[in-house]
This record gives C-alpha cells, structure tokens and sequence, in this order.
C-alpha cells in the first residue's frame, strides 16, 4: 500500500507528525528519542525547512 503523499503549502497548518531526533542540540551525541510536532504545538515556536537531496549522494 502507498504512503500518503502531503501537499504543504505556504501558510498551511503542518499536519502532525513523528519523527526521531537527538535530545541535544550542541551536538554532543545525545541520545535519540521520538519527538511529536503536536508536543510543541502552542508551546515553541517550530521552523519546518525541506533540503531535497541532502545528506544523499545526488
């Protein structure tokens, strides 16, 4: 079965998501652990930034 494909367009609410991230962000290796959008949300601020390609080989 296909995943589910996203359209986000400029000014839309992101849907929420999950996602693994490091515990530390001064990148001193930190254990990873599940973070959810919808634990920030109302809370933090959240800058969600797209780099297609990166980190790959293209």
């Amino acid at each position: 079965m296909a995943k589910a494909i996203w359209k986000v367009e400029v000014g839309d609410e992101a849907p929420d998501f999950e996602l693994m991230a490091t515990g530390d962000t001064a990148g001193k290796g930190a254990a990873r652990r599940k973070v959810k959008l919808s634990e920030y949300r109302g809370k933090k601020n959240v800058v969600l930034a797209f780099y297609p390609a990166a980190f790959t080989p293209v």
